[in-house]
């Protein structure tokens, strides 16, 4: 990278995990490459086994699935070798300051290390396209229209200005969806395993389990036999009201249909590049 001035190492690194909430999920894959002052690279890359059953729609994001990993080593077990790397240097990734680091240091933390990420200077990739590249709708409209939005932030203003990007986004991607239904899965994408809109609950051997925290993958009629406090918290917290929904119904008895086998397959699909 000799466009830049390096004081120490760089280490650019990314993770895949079981899922994005980094104080619940587990690192399945890292990589990390270090660009050295010198002009030198070296490259590590570490597969764990998490230590979980590995969710079917990460799977479907990053192709590792539990075969994958039986074999391979816990994160304890690497957490000293990795540490080496990330330790005197400075951190570069996309979206590292919301994901990678937060979920890392989890992760050290889980292993009984100390890591602190407050010493690195960090270069968020993600950080520079989105300052670079506003995505708000002034953008949109001069990006799809070529017309500036003069009258921002006016709520009527907006509203035309959207109808316009809308209409611009149909002249330029001619593959889109044309009905609203269809629109609102492109925009939405849900896996047809999920019970609920956002995935707290979802199907596993034709009953419904949770997709969420300790109890992830443990069936809700089982929580409702032996731990009915655990639902009482549900019903008290701020889950979406769909999913309280479900469980109150499941408390008396009613249950939702299964998918079909046509959603089953397609959900177990890897999705195209």
């Amino acid at each position: 990278m000799p466009f830049l001035k390096l004081e120490r190492p760089l280490v650019t690194f990314d993770i895949e995990a079981t899922g994005v909430n980094t104080q619940i999920d587990r690192i399945i894959d890292i990589c990390l490459i270090t660009q050295h002052p010198d002009g030198s690279r070296t490259t590590k890359n570490f597969r764990v086994n998490p230590g979980m059953l590995i969710p079917v729609e990460s799977s479907q994001i990053h192709g590792i699935v539990d075969a994958d990993v039986a074999d391979c080593p816990l994160f304890k077990d690497v957490a000293n070798d990795i540490l080496d790397c990330v330790v005197d240097v400075d951190l570069c990734g996309y979206n590292l300051l919301r994901f990678d680091i937060p979920m890392l240091d989890t992760e050290f933390t889980r292993a009984g290390l100390t890591w602190d990420a407050s010493a690195c200077k960090v270069v968020d990739v993600q950080r520079i396209f989105h300052r670079r590249e506003p995505r708000d709708l002034s953008a949109a409209l001069t990006f799809y229209c070529n017309e500036l939005h003069l009258d921002a932030h006016g709520a009527q203003p907006d509203v035309e200005a959207t109808i316009r990007v809308l209409e611009g986004q149909f002249e330029k991607y001619k593959d889109l969806p044309t009905t609203v239904a269809e629109l609102d899965a492109y925009c939405s994408p849900r896996d047809p395993q999920w019970v609920d809109k956002t995935g707290r609950l979802k199907w596993a051997g034709g009953k419904v389990v949770l997709n969420f925290g300790k109890k992830r993958g443990v069936a809700l009629e089982t929580v409702l036999k032996k731990d009915a406090s655990f639902a009482n918290w549900m019903l008290r917290s701020d889950f979406p009201k769909d999913v309280k929904a479900i469980l109150t119904d499941a408390m008396e008895g009613k249950w939702p249909t299964p998918p079909s086998a046509d959603d089953k397959d397609s959900s177990n699909a890897k999705p195209s590049a």
